[in-house]
């Protein structure tokens, strides 16, 4: 029951929103997604299942992608 809970909460608008503002902000950045990757130490599959969806974010990441993007946490948020 909890499961499923979580995995819906990841398609709401909120959230939906979050990831939009994610990806502009790396865009404005000027950054592809395998460089974001290189300043993570991720592999480049990392980020696309961020940006789609398909991987939770959480907030401990959402920090890194504020300091990568010079952009404020609350930035993701509003």
């Amino acid at each position: 029951m909890i499961q499923t809970s979580m995995s819906k909460s990841i398609y709401s608008k909120d959230y939906k929103a979050i990831i939009e503002r994610l990806k502009t902000a790396r865009i404005e950045a000027d950054l592809s997604q395998q460089a974001v990757a290189d300043k993570l130490g991720k592999p480049q599959s990392y980020i696309s299942k961020i940006e789609s969806g398909e991987r939770r974010l959480d907030v401990a990441e959402m920090k890194k992608f504020a300091g990568i993007y010079k952009k404020p946490t609350d930035y993701f948020l509003k």
